[in-house]
């Protein structure tokens, strides 16, 4: 006997009713009492819960508007969260009119819905540091925890860049060097012995120290490897016929393709913090109301972090209302009051201006004489290996202290320039992030002086080879041991500050009773402080990466290392700044500084490609006057037609048509986000206009029923 299809009583909630089936919505009788129902000729128990007088006549009013309930979701509803609950428990109880086709299709659906499900809980459950990010925020809140995302982000930043320089450098020279290839080279420039010869391979017996001191500072045995630039290859490695591997391409091709793959990247999770911010900082949510509503964190558990966040908030206000009262003085103020004032910051200002330039200063003087000192070689071998190291880090060492120093005596200047709160913490981070990424520029500043001989190529010791052979063999492979020196030395410091002087403060103030200490209390985890310190020690990545391809790779495993240490002394040894920066701003406001970073970071290796002869005797450049050379030079081995095609891509036929395209596209964009401006300011004055009715019905309402 054939099995005849149940009908399906439609549910009245949110979705399209599915194929086979018959809207309804059911009568007030049939609800509440959950007899049978006659339908399509089959009968069916309709147990259902009761549903309310609400719900029914809701329904009655959509079916009158002539809108469909089983149309509206339930979540667009004016339903109270129990009444909605009542409507799903509903659709539990009604059976779809299906074939046998279309079951199979549902149940497929239904399987392939579960999977996907699971496979989300699988890729949460496996992403990197999850579990602790969930316990940072529980106790400390989202500001702590941003950091540790940031940290996580520069992470597989890194790892990715250190795939794709893998791939494309590293595996094809191993190739080659492994199965001994020979290489063509189409050199431009004559071939001198007196600048070719380059061989930093130690001699004779070497100590263990200074196998220490090697790996700490990439000589010896680590500066002729894959690490640096002076060991790759140049030249063409013929693979098959009429195709090649041109390394020199392939080198310069994929750095500038890393910095591309960073620029977008930042760009794009710059992209998605500044939605959050239009949306928080916008002038619809006043900084009080959303600090009245949205600023508690309510995955604390901690009962001290809770008293902490209190006093947080607290702060967010004082430093609100400290800046409305700022303003109100600023308008209240005289020429006079307003000339002295000035009059101090700009004394204050050349204050901090004469100690920033000091620290450059002795930056500079302490590159000089590292850099004189190791090109000494009977003096380094006959020092002891406290000295040697000394001198191999004197740059790193200087830089981390004016790092250190300059911030300490901005902070007490920062007192006398009568400042608000909010503006002292964008000129306490300004001069901060001036002061790191300057002290980089000079330390590379100081080197191409001695490279180059100060841009004299006729001096004495760049006549022969157009840069300084006699102490700068291969100068490419000098700057990025510098810049793995920097790399080195942070995360040291990072270690030692963990252990010497965060865990010894902890020891001191939990068994110290003295009062002054317990004042003193734990170390302050200052998320401002420590996300700079990581933009830095990205910024050296970038500026190194040229010199020293296998750089990403050691922060990766440098960011990891960081992470452990920041989260067991976040735990054991730091409690939370009471001072804090807005989370949704200093997310933004970070990426930002980040993206700088990397701009400044270009500059130098744009300078290194175009301008500096390189180096003679090593690397896969050795045989170009220029290193920008090898891209007009594959560009002229390319067929006639593809070479036209680049070349009006380069012309001004082609680039102005682009500006012009660019700039009416821009326009667009401009008007069409003023149009939305003007819409949303006039929504913004109906919504204050009809704010202002309702307050005054309320206070009819209330002076009628006081007459009554």
């Amino acid at each position: 006997m054939k099995r005849q299809p149940m009908d399906r009583v439609e549910p009245p909630t949110g979705g399209q009713p599915r194929a086979g089936s018959q809207p309804y919505v059911p009568d007030k009788e049939s609800a509440s009492s959950g007899r049978k129902s006659k339908l399509s000729g089959n009968e069916i128990i309709v147990v259902t819960p009761r549903l309310s007088e609400e719900i029914l006549s809701l329904f009655k009013k959509m079916q009158e508007s002539g809108q469909s309930p089983e149309n509206v979701t339930i979540r667009e509803m004016p339903l109270t969260m129990a009444q909605k609950r009542e409507i799903r428990q509903v659709r539990k109880f009604y059976i779809p009119i299906v074939t046998k086709w279309q079951s199979w299709k549902l149940k497929k659906m239904r399987s392939l819905k579960q999977l996907q499900e699971h496979l989300e809980d699988l890729t949460a459950y496996l992403d990197l540091w999850t579990q602790a990010f969930h316990r940072i925020g529980a106790n400390f809140g989202n500001g702590i925890e941003s950091y540790f995302r940031f940290l996580r982000f520069l992470v597989f930043l890194n790892l990715m860049s250190f795939f794709l320089i893998g791939c494309f450098v590293l595996i094809p020279n191993v190739t080659i060097r492994s199965l001994k290839l020979t290489t063509t080279s189409n050199s431009s420039v004559k071939n001198d012995t007196e600048c070719t010869y380059y061989n930093p391979t130690p001699t004779g017996l070497v100590n263990f120290f200074n196998y220490v001191l090697d790996i700490l500072s990439g000589t010896g045995m680590l500066e002729f490897s894959y690490l640096f630039y002076g060991f790759y290859e140049s030249g063409e490695v013929d693979l098959v016929k009429k195709i090649s591997y041109n390394i020199p391409v392939s080198y310069l091709v994929t750095c500038l393709c890393y910095m591309l793959f960073c620029i977008i990247w930042i760009v794009l999770r710059s992209g998605s913090g500044f939605k959050a911010l239009v949306l928080i900082e916008g002038e619809s949510l006043t900084h009080y109301g959303s600090l009245v509503f949205s600023a508690w964190d309510f995955r604390l558990k901690s009962e001290k972090f809770i008293k902490l966040k209190q006093k947080t908030i607290r702060y967010e206000f004082q430093m609100e209302l400290e800046e409305a009262e700022a303003h109100r003085a600023a308008l209240h103020r005289t020429m006079s009051d307003n000339a002295r004032l000035y009059g101090y910051r700009v004394a204050l200002n050349l204050v901090v201006i004469a100690c920033i330039t000091g620290a450059f200063y002795c930056i500079y003087l302490a590159t000089q004489e590292s850099q004189r000192l190791q090109s000494e070689h009977d003096f380094l071998t006959k020092t002891s290996f406290l000295l040697g190291l000394l001198i191999e880090y004197l740059p790193s060492v200087v830089i981390t202290a004016a790092n250190f120093i300059v911030p300490m005596i901005c902070d007490f200047v920062m007192r006398f320039e009568a400042y608000t709160l909010s503006m002292q913490i964008k000129v306490i981070l300004f001069r901060a992030v001036f002061l790191r990424f300057a002290s980089l520029g000079v330390l590379l500043f100081s080197l191409w002086a001695q490279i180059t001989c100060g841009g004299d190529v006729t001096a004495t010791d760049c006549k022969a080879c157009e840069y300084n052979y006699g102490q700068y063999q291969c100068w490419e492979t000098r700057i990025g041991q510098e810049m793995y020196k920097l790399m080195i030395f942070d995360l040291l410091t990072i270690t030692l500050v963990t252990l010497l002087v965060e865990f010894p403060r902890r020891m001191l103030v939990d068994f110290c009773s003295w009062k002054l200490v317990k004042l003193w209390g734990y170390q302050q985890f200052l998320v401002p402080q420590n996300i700079l310190q990581l933009i830095y020690g990205q910024t050296v990545v970038w500026i190194g990466v040229f010199f020293c391809p296998l750089l990403p790779l050691l922060n990766t495993i440098k960011f990891i290392l960081i992470f452990y240490c920041k989260k067991l002394t976040l735990f054991r040894n730091c409690r939370p700044a009471e001072k804090t920066f807005r989370s949704a701003r200093s997310n933004f406001f970070f990426r930002i500084i980040l993206l700088i970073g990397l701009f400044v970071s270009c500059v130098p290796l744009g300078y290194s490609v175009a301008k500096i002869q390189p180096s003679k005797g090593c690397g896969p450049f050795r045989s170009l006057s220029r290193i920008w050379d090898v891209i007009p030079n594959s560009v002229a081995e390319l067929p006639i037609t593809t070479q036209q095609f680049l070349y009006f891509l380069g012309s001004q036929a082609f680039a102005v048509p682009l500006f012009l395209l660019c700039c009416v596209v821009l326009s667009y964009i401009l008007a069409l986000s003023a149009v939305y401006k003007d819409s949303i300011t006039q929504l913004r004055a109906k919504l204050k206009g009809e704010g202002r009715e309702k307050k005054f019905l309320l206070m009819e309402i209330t002076d009628v029923s006081k007459g009554h």
